[in-house]
């Protein structure tokens, strides 16, 4: 059983990679804590409420820690995400629990401490959280079994700027503390496994989502009527599917699909967070090479851009992993195997 910490700031794609953990039978989600990014963290937190509930998991602990980036205001993106964060889904939130109140970066620490070795972490959203973590104990690295993080553009188009990615962009003085104590603790011996496995833009938009995947969705879990999402549909059609976790993913992915249209890209979704979801939990093969990464936070034409020397020019240890290589056509295979069991198995536990 592997335990994992997750920390996002759902978003469609976020939602889509949590859905999947949920249907990993062999991941033990201990808690998820909430930044603020794609929308503000009081809604991140109502959609990981809802989505677990939908998905059979209302015990895990949903935390809030940050309520905005390090040192510059939030920006959020509904033309993205649309402005609740999931596209066209709609869930009801289950509300707040006791667990609610804890602060997320306090239980990082404390769970990390009561269990070092054993859990993993992954981050589908800006930093902040894991920043403000690695300030109160700076031996987290140490203690805290894999790191796993959605961020960053190397020698490669940027999705916000032309070079800077969302989430660095998002709060890139929280990236560039996380990777400096980790350039800190590489020099103090952290052994390289212990390094993040950074997955950025170049390996996430491989995964490049077709519609007909939500067909395929829906014949693995079992529904006899077709789920059609269709490029010449009018922009909002809601899913009519019976199955729950199908019309949700269906009206989020939608959202999704037309807004990569509106810029350009066609009628796709890069589904980002659901392959470093994949790495995290350890069911997707990639490849990596170590780098020392830092972060741009001071020029306006390169705010937010992450820069990766993978050749020891600037005479720092390597702090972390950037994935090179990845094959989304198993990813894509493997996930909807594991979304089609765990909506059969909703259909049948409702």
């Amino acid at each position: 059983m592997m335990r994992l910490l997750i920390d996002n700031d759902t978003g469609i794609d976020d939602a889509l990679a949590l859905a999947y953990i949920c249907a990993c039978d062999h991941v033990q989600i201990e808690a998820i804590t909430s930044t603020p990014g794609n929308v503000d963290v009081e809604q991140v937190a109502s959609n990981n409420r809802a989505l677990l509930a939908l998905c059979g998991r209302p015990e895990v602990p949903v935390l809030i820690g940050a309520r905005g980036p390090l040192e510059i205001p939030l920006v959020t993106t509904p033309e993205t995400h649309g402005p609740q964060g999931v596209g066209y889904a709609t869930l009801p939130d289950r509300g707040t629990t006791a667990s609610s109140e804890l602060d997320a970066v306090d239980y990082w620490i404390e769970a990390a401490r009561a269990s070092p070795g054993e859990l993993t972490v992954l981050l589908t959203a800006p930093l902040t959280n894991f920043a403000l973590a690695l300030r109160r104990e700076p031996k987290l690295p140490w203690l805290l079994r894999k790191v796993v993080i959605m961020g960053g553009a190397f020698y490669y188009q940027g999705n916000t700027t032309p070079t800077a990615e969302w989430n660095t962009h998002v709060d890139p003085h929280a990236a560039k503390e996380v990777f400096a104590v980790y350039t800190a603790a590489a020099e103090q011996g952290l052994p390289s496994e212990k390094l993040p496995i950074v997955c950025s833009l170049a390996t996430t938009e491989r995964f490049e989502m077709q519609p007909e995947f939500l067909t395929h969705l829906a014949v693995e879990a079992g529904r006899a009527e077709p789920e059609l999402v269709l490029a010449n549909d009018p922009e909002g059609t809601l899913s009519t599917a019976s199955n729950p976790l199908i019309r949700y993913l269906s009206d989020a992915l939608r959202f999704y699909f037309e807004f990569h249209r509106h810029y350009d890209q066609g009628y796709i979704a890069h589904v980002h967070d659901y392959f470093a979801a994949g790495v995290a939990a350890g069911t997707l093969d990639y490849e990596s090479r170590p780098a020392t990464i830092d972060v741009e936070t001071e020029s306006k034409l390169l705010f937010g851009t992450t820069v990766a020397d993978f050749r020891g020019l600037w005479g720092k240890p390597a702090n972390a992993h950037v994935v090179t290589g990845n094959d989304p056509e198993a990813g894509f295979a493997e996930l909807v195997t594991r979304l089609g069991n765990l909506a059969r198995k909703l259909n049948t536990d409702s």
